[in-house]
């Protein structure tokens, strides 16, 4: 149809096909079918020139209009796919977005003002249980499904931490596998999986699974446990654990040793994204490949 009606404008099959870019022979043949489609002749065809049959003054009156509107439709497509507008509904975890992201979102916003956000800082869940709500959620560790479409954000370093009260009582641990006979905070994101601890040095690796009294869903419940003397936590490099610190609330254990690092994903329910998904998740890859996507004062932890 859109063939056609080029050729019906310019009245020259040979113009019509430069502006189509494609071969005269071509443009020709697939006249000649949707006539042969049609059972009509919709261009009377001489040396001289190419004329509209009636019915194909009819059959241009009525396609002219509709692939206007197509191209219409086409253009507006194609500002969605290349310009970020829109409502953006990002879910995930809530200390993580509380300190890592905040920052970024009113960067994004300021850079794109036609988008808004709908955030959802629940607890963590797994992200094929949300997609009905959202269009982005960053997840934080491995992936429990392998056919996710995830795209790797960066990594998450964090370190061990407790209070100088637990460890005037309890001692401090010398290496990784002291940690079996102390108590430890288990941070549980999913219900389903054994929490074990990745630590290293170097090249050093190993895995403890740790022994615990308190299992929680909450970083900030974490965090403020350990300052309470519950037991040894894994604590991110937030502003909140820097202030501990400073405040002698906590102290760093196995210094020598980090947890992780932990991959940052974020993941979609699909690869066709539109422009403000799109766009959005490589503004976060961006920022952690830059260093920025870290809390404030911290220097070294999202690498």
């Amino acid at each position: 149809m859109e063939l056609f009606v080029e050729v019906a404008k310019t009245c020259n099959f040979g113009r019509a096909a430069n502006n189509l870019g494609i071969p005269k022979s071509t443009l020709s043949r697939q006249v000649a079918e949707l006539e042969r489609s049609l059972g009509l002749q919709l261009l009377s065809r001489t040396t001289r020139k190419v004329q509209l049959t009636e019915a194909g003054e009819l059959y241009f009156a009525r396609c002219q209009r509709i692939v206007s509107e197509a191209q219409i439709a086409h253009e507006e497509l194609q500002k969605l796919v290349e310009t970020p507008s829109g409502p953006l509904r990002v879910n995930m975890p809530a200390d993580f977005g509380t300190d890592f992201l905040a920052e970024a979102f009113l960067e994004f916003s300021q850079r794109y003002p036609e988008v808004t956000f709908y955030l959802d800082l629940a607890s963590p869940e797994h992200a094929g249980r949300v997609f009905q709500t959202c269009d982005i959620s960053i997840e934080i560790g491995a992936l429990p499904d392998s056919t996710q479409i995830a795209r790797l954000l960066g990594r998450l370093s964090a370190y061990l931490y407790a209070s100088p009260e637990y460890l005037k009582r309890h001692g401090t641990p010398k290496h990784p596998s002291d940690l079996t006979s102390h108590e430890c905070i288990e941070f549980r994101a999913d219900n389903s999986r054994v929490t074990r601890w990745p630590l290293s040095r170097g090249d050093e690796r190993i895995e403890i699974t740790p022994s615990n009294r308190f299992s929680v869903n909450s970083m900030a419940m974490v965090r403020s446990l350990a300052s309470l003397g519950a037991g040894i936590a894994i604590l991110g490099p937030t502003q909140s654990v820097f202030q501990d610190v400073e405040e002698q609330r906590l102290q760093r254990v196995l210094p020598d040793w980090q947890a992780g690092p932990f991959p940052v994903h974020a993941v979609t329910d699909t690869r066709l994204l539109p422009a403000k998904t799109r766009i959005f998740i490589e503004f976060l890859m961006e920022r952690l490949r830059d260093g920025k996507l870290v809390a404030q004062d911290s220097a070294d932890l999202l690498i």
